[in-house]
């Protein structure tokens, strides 16, 4: 698609400006007072990386923005980015009591990033290395949030790690699938900084299979942690499928953070396919770089949409329009290049899966077609690099969900490779309880993880860490969403 601004430069600039600026002082320790300290906190409960809320937004109130960031990153040392990017609203806020009072709950996400930025702004160090080290040497495959979160969890626990990252920058998604008005990649990039501050060593711009097999890392390595997330987007399977305007969602996304805003391409009349998050995020940035029409079509109905409910509504305050129960069956070309695109009408069949009614073929107008519809999970490339690995019936890795261990007992996993696709605390999570694993596999002895408990203690998680276990996680989020 040749490269057209549809709107200056200032005003693209403008329209992707943070949604939620930072918290001033004043503002801070006005939000922080409104906390109720609760004992049993349920916002703990909600977090799936343990942190202990209450507690950093008392160092808030009291005047120390230091401690609380010290106390927020020993728990998540993605703290900073997922104070931008977390569902707070079906998380930590979503449990917090002052709702069960006809209250607003506090704002944690934006509490968290005023502690976080903080230190950041004044370049204060929270972490040294650890002044021994266990002679263990453990390679991490991926630098995504799970990679780097079990990185810096082993390096703290006198570990050597090397990450491994295909990309040129570490960061995973956070680094180049973020909506733009989210967060920005510096934020990740930081990130990895502070994680490399720990001793770890990363290697960027170094494909595993290509550059290194997997028998040379199991030679220099005393265990490894694959963290490799999803694949490429899904195909459609239609025709039209292959024309230039026909761009994967995480794509678009990726160069709205590798260019200048002004050069990256959009149409005029942007189609996404998809519900999810990410098609919000492609709708909603689409019409701030100067669409003037971007639509969502959907095959199945309205309340069957992943994308949480926050989301949906800020896309439509956005203006984007939504088509429900509409199917993609041709992406329609004219001189080598997308005009529109023919959607079919679609009911629920027997058995729940949206089918096709005849003879209502339409056409939606559009010169930019945005894939949204889930990424491919990763079978073929686990397969070859681990034949001995246990795929389950999902496509993802088999592991222990408390320690993160395969069915290989050097090898461990987490992130989206593991768990089919979630939220970046989530991956941050699953990478703390593996590097917890994984320290009990290389010493024979089990650690408590350094992360703060919830009040009560064992009761709170099958380990007694504060973590809590990622299915009563997904249970709270199903019913907040409802």
């Amino acid at each position: 698609m040749p490269i057209q601004p549809l709107l200056p430069a200032a005003a693209i600039a403008a329209n992707m400006a943070e949604l939620k600026p930072a918290l001033r002082r004043q503002e801070a320790l006005v939000e922080a007072s409104r906390c109720l300290y609760c004992f049993d906190a349920p916002c703990i409960m909600a977090c799936p990386a343990g942190i202990d809320i209450p507690a950093f937004i008392k160092k808030i109130a009291h005047g120390n923005p230091a401690a609380a960031a010290k106390s927020i990153l020993s728990a998540n040392i993605l703290g900073a980015s997922c104070a931008r990017v977390c569902p707070t609203p079906v998380l930590c806020e979503g449990a917090c009591v002052l709702e069960d009072r006809d209250e607003q709950p506090i704002q944690i996400g934006r509490l968290q990033r005023y502690a976080t930025d903080y230190i950041a702004e004044r370049d204060i160090k929270v972490f040294t290395p650890p002044a021994q080290t266990t002679g263990k040497r453990i390679a991490v495959i991926g630098a995504g949030p799970a990679g780097l979160a079990c990185s810096a969890e082993l390096a703290q626990l006198g570990h050597t790690v090397v990450v491994f990252e295909k990309q040129a920058q570490p960061g995973g998604l956070n680094t180049y699938g973020i909506a733009y008005y989210k967060m920005r990649p510096e934020i990740s990039l930081a990130e990895a900084e502070l994680v490399r501050s720990l001793g770890v060593e990363l290697r960027c711009g170094i494909t595993i299979g290509k550059d290194l097999t997997i028998a040379q890392l199991e030679k220099t390595f005393d265990a490894i942690f694959v963290g490799v997330g999803l694949g490429a987007t899904n195909r459609l399977r239609i025709p039209g499928e292959e024309l230039p305007e026909v761009v994967d969602a995480l794509d678009f996304i990726d160069q709205i953070h590798t260019r200048p805003l002004d050069r990256v391409p959009v149409g005029r009349r942007v189609v996404v396919i998809g519900a999810g998050n990410t098609a919000i995020d492609a709708v909603t940035q689409s019409l701030r770089l100067g669409a003037e029409q971007a639509t969502v079509v959907y095959r199945r109905s309205e309340g069957d949409m992943s994308a949480y409910d926050f989301e949906y509504q800020r896309a439509k305050c956005d203006g984007a329009r939504f088509l429900f129960n509409v199917a993609p069956v041709e992406v329609c070309g004219s001189a080598g290049h997308v005009i529109g695109l023919r959607l079919v009408r679609t009911n629920a069949g027997a058995d729940g899966r949206p089918e096709p009614i005849p003879g209502t073929e339409t056409i939606e107008p559009c010169d930019l077609v945005l894939k949204a519809v889930g990424q491919e999970k990763q079978v073929v490339l686990l397969r070859r690099l681990f034949p001995a690995l246990q795929i389950d019936a999902h496509g993802v890795i088999a592991r222990d969900p408390l320690t993160g261990q395969t069915s290989v007992p050097h090898i461990f996993a987490g992130g989206d490779c593991a768990n089919g696709g979630r939220e970046v605390v989530n991956a941050v999570g699953e990478g703390k309880k593996a590097a917890h694993g994984l320290h009990a596999f290389l010493t024979r002895q089990t650690a408590a993880p350094p992360v703060q408990p919830s009040r009560l203690g064992a009761k709170t998680g099958p380990t007694g860490s504060g973590l809590l276990h990622p299915v009563r996680v997904h249970e709270l989020e199903a019913a907040l969403k409802k």
